[in-house]
């Protein structure tokens, strides 16, 4: 696909979301066979590059659900949306948040419910904070505004259409099993739960079980694996000594992102990331 359509943009408003980055990032990706992102989260890269073959993963189950629903429903997905928003008022948000407090009847529902479901939320809850607590529940309060964007139909259709006409494969699971199998001139981009700089200054909440130290030193492992294969990989996290301590023998880039969303607003606003890779720029 050439030319990019300016209306593939993220359809969700995501922790850590790289939107506000492109310009630091898209300068550092280069030409690949394949392009491999194993934490797609709200896809603000992918969707700003729109590579003609590419892998995702995420293991976050409803947040796949609703990239697979906007591939292969996207009219019943805007038809649910549109009755939600009917509806939309605090009483009504609450008790579509509570659906997934019966684990039975939740699993009952179809896909198309639940995408609707977590697409109405992240627009109506506050901050756009999508939240679960420690059994997996959505637990993000509501956000009192006028007039959300509920159904959004143009990024929908312009999503189905790029997912389609693209030979994109959609994963859910471990982002090492979303690897397996990679060759020589494909490229990855790591956009993993951030590394905290404080014990108040991350949040990681969009997946019950967070992502710790041995976490973050499994996936370094991971990336030594790839160099060892010649496969280009980029990947951003906080800055803070744990991570630059982790990635020494790589090369590590400083940006400044303005953060909107952070369980306290006192600690929102502009924090330094670092941009870590294994290749020299052409």
């Amino acid at each position: 696909m050439s030319r990019k359509n300016p209306f593939v943009m993220p359809i969700l408003k995501w922790v850590g979301g790289k939107r506000q980055l492109l310009d630091s990032i898209n300068p550092l990706i280069p030409e690949c066979s394949t392009y491999y992102e194993p934490f797609i989260g709200g896809g603000a890269v992918l969707f700003g590059r729109q590579p003609n073959k590419a892998v995702i993963n995420d293991s976050n189950e409803e947040l796949i659900n609703v990239y697979r629903t906007i591939k292969e429903d996207p009219e019943e997905l805007i038809a649910a949306l549109s009755a939600h928003k009917e509806q939309n008022c605090e009483e009504y948000y609450y008790t579509v948040r509570a659906w997934d407090r019966d684990k039975e009847t939740y699993q009952t529902r179809t896909n198309v419910e639940r995408a609707a479901r977590i697409i109405y939320l992240n627009k109506t809850c506050y901050n756009g904070l999508f939240r679960v607590n420690s059994s997996g529940e959505f637990n993000s309060p509501w956000g009192r505004y006028k007039n959300p964007n509920i159904t959004n139909e143009a990024t929908i259709h312009a999503l189905n259409t790029y997912l389609n006409k693209a030979n994109i494969t959609i994963k859910c699971g471990d982002y090492r099993e979303a690897l397996k199998g990679i060759r020589k001139g494909a490229f990855v981009y790591f956009d993993p739960p951030y590394m905290p700089i404080s014990s108040s200054a991350s949040f990681t909440g969009y997946t019950a079980g967070g992502f710790g130290e041995e976490e973050q030193i499994a996936l370094k492992e991971q990336c030594d694996m790839l160099n060892a294969k010649g496969i280009k990989f980029l990947l951003s996290n906080s800055s803070c000594k744990f991570i630059e301590d982790l990635y020494k023998d790589y090369i590590i880039d400083h940006v400044d992102a303005k953060r909107a969303i952070n369980v306290k607003p006192e600690k929102r606003g502009e924090i330094q990331e670092v941009l870590v890779h294994n290749y020299e720029l052409d």
